[in-house]
């Protein structure tokens, strides 16, 4: 006995329909995690200096999360599954890193295709890597260098404290915000400290010429 309900269609429907998002998924799943290994490798180019291959690999990351949102333009549950924002994140990251060291503006996030969910955290993430380049000068002893860093650093928490919405909004901005306090107060402190050894060492020679001179 054949049956009324002709599942058959509906079987043959719901595969191909299951079968090209699930393509979908498994393609943008790829370039997400494509672009956070490209945005980490920009990051370190811009902490060795190394300013073409962070710019190249900057271009690279955009162009991954370009595909990953055209792959999903159909698919709004996928895209706003949560890998896809953490991936853009990460973009955001390494545009930022990059803009915030080289004294640029900041990118705009409508031209990088990202919501301020994954732009704002993303940002927040950027001033520890402003951190890890500012301990770098002060090993260096190019205390100038850092005093700018520090004041973007102080700018973007002022900013972000400011954002005070829920969470599902924000993607938990408000831990990545305390987050930045605690980074920036630690780097205060060390700056700070560095400075005041400087001028305690020029005190030092300073009394060593004049007694030298005496």
């Amino acid at each position: 006995m054949s049956s009324r309900l002709e599942l058959e269609s509906v079987e043959t429907w719901a595969r191909a329909e299951l079968d090209r998002k699930n393509a979908a998924r498994e393609q943008a799943l790829r370039w997400s995690r494509e672009l956070v290994r490209t945005c980490a490798n920009s990051i370190r180019a811009v902490h060795r200096h190394e300013t073409s291959v962070a710019t190249e690999l900057l271009a690279e990351a955009r162009s991954l999360n370009e595909r990953i949102c055209g792959e999903l333009a159909e698919y709004g549950d996928l895209y706003w599954a949560g890998y896809v924002q953490d991936a853009q994140k990460e973009l955001a990251e390494a545009y930022c890193t990059f803009a915030l060291v080289n004294g640029q503006p900041l990118p705009n996030p409508s031209d990088l295709g990202l919501a301020p969910a994954p732009f704002l955290n993303g940002l927040a993430e950027a001033v520890g890597e402003l951190r890890r380049y500012v301990l770098d000068l002060l090993r260096r002893g190019d205390h100038n260098g850092c005093e700018p860093l520090l004041e973007a650093m102080d700018d973007i928490y002022s900013l972000l404290v400011t954002l005070d919405y829920p969470d599902a909004l924000t993607g938990g901005l408000r831990r990545s915000t305390d987050s930045t306090r605690g980074i920036l107060e630690k780097t205060r402190g060390d700056l700070t400290l560095a400075l005041r050894q400087e001028a305690l060492v020029e005190a030092l020679r300073k009394a060593e010429r004049s007694v030298g001179g005496g």
